[in-house]
């Protein structure tokens, strides 16, 4: 896991890095002013469907949705691509130009980047948003009693796994595809706009570790509601087949041990909770009297809204087997 290794690296003061590596935030921050601040991320990955196009603007997806999880609006992409010697240059094209058809759907622009051989295709982005210093979002705000909201399903990971191993059914992968290449821009504005306390994206440590890092930083528990957590169509059948990609099985060694399960919740069920998600949705702690707006809002923004669970006391993470009651 690269965080634990990061927690290693000697911490040098800058006055004007608001956040860096001394927080498991999912950017760094520069401040410019007294009112704005640069945001920096970069991602990349290995093809996680068939279509060069797609996998394309999946990865451009995925990496600005660090930008929008700190509420940041990209204007600026630079490209990151491995490429074999002998891959079609068409096919080379066609990934370059998913992702800049994403950033630009993004009110961006690609203005350049680096390309070296590589026996396997990767691809992504180093990505520059702005934001005013007194909208950014980040991992540290939860609060007790605050609502938790997840903006798209869980399945990525185990749904292109199955993909890989020729065994997902095409309606599966359409699905996964669809969200995958959705942008986190509308529930982002949305945040913004009901000053969610904090949020982060769900990526590569899956839900449960990027929740694990939100409760750990902003000093509470969480309490997730599996009934409640929306999972694509073929993703529960996958997991009970075992289909699981690396990352997950990561994820469940790692953060495991700072999770409890209530009893008798399927093996498969948890282990889509730790699934290693690609392009996944934000995960928001939100105030709990802005949660009926702010889930009309996203729903009228045609975007996904699920509440999860609550924010509590002390620390930890619990998952139960029943739906989320109210406050």
């Amino acid at each position: 896991m690269l965080r634990p290794i990061q927690e290693t690296f000697r911490q040098v003061e800058f006055p004007d890095l608001v956040l860096g590596l001394s927080t498991p935030d999912d950017a760094a921050v520069w401040r410019l002013d007294d009112s704005m601040a640069l945001v920096l991320t970069t991602d990349f990955f290995t093809p996680v469907v068939d279509d060069a196009y797609q996998y394309g603007a999946i990865a451009a997806a995925n990496a600005l949705s660090d930008l929008y999880a700190m509420g940041a609006t990209p204007f600026l992409a630079l490209n990151i691509a491995a490429m074999p010697a002998d891959l079609e240059a068409e096919i080379v094209q066609e990934i370059l130009r998913g992702g800049a058809e994403k950033v630009r759907q993004a009110g961006g622009v690609v203005a350049g980047g680096h390309t070296i051989q590589d026996k396997e295709p990767k691809y992504g982005l180093v990505a520059a948003g702005m934001v005013t210093l007194a909208s950014l979002m980040s991992k540290a705000g939860a609060r007790p009693g605050d609502a938790l909201v997840l903006t798209k399903p869980l399945g990525t990971g185990v749904t292109t796994t199955a993909l890989k191993r020729g065994l997902a059914r095409p309606e599966d992968v359409s699905e996964a595809v669809e969200w995958m290449q959705a942008l986190n821009r509308e529930a982002s504005q949305v945040a913004l706009r009901y000053a969610v306390h904090g949020a982060t994206d769900v990526t590569g440590y899956g839900l449960l570790g990027h929740a694990h890092e939100m409760a750990r930083t902003s000093g509470v528990g969480l309490e997730l509601h599996a009934p409640d957590i929306p999972l694509l169509s073929g993703a529960l059948g996958y997991s009970q087949a075992g289909i699981f990609p690396g990352g997950t099985l990561d994820n469940h060694t790692y953060f495991g041990p700072a999770v409890e399960f209530e009893a008798d919740l399927p093996l498969p069920w948890q282990m889509l909770l730790f699934d290693a998600q690609t392009s996944g949705g934000l995960l928001l702690s939100v105030p709990p009297d802005s949660l009926p707006a702010l889930l009309a809002s996203l729903q009228t923004a045609g975007t996904g809204g699920w509440q999860i669970g609550w924010v509590t006391p002390g620390s930890g993470i619990r998952v139960l087997r029943a739906p989320v009651r109210p406050a």
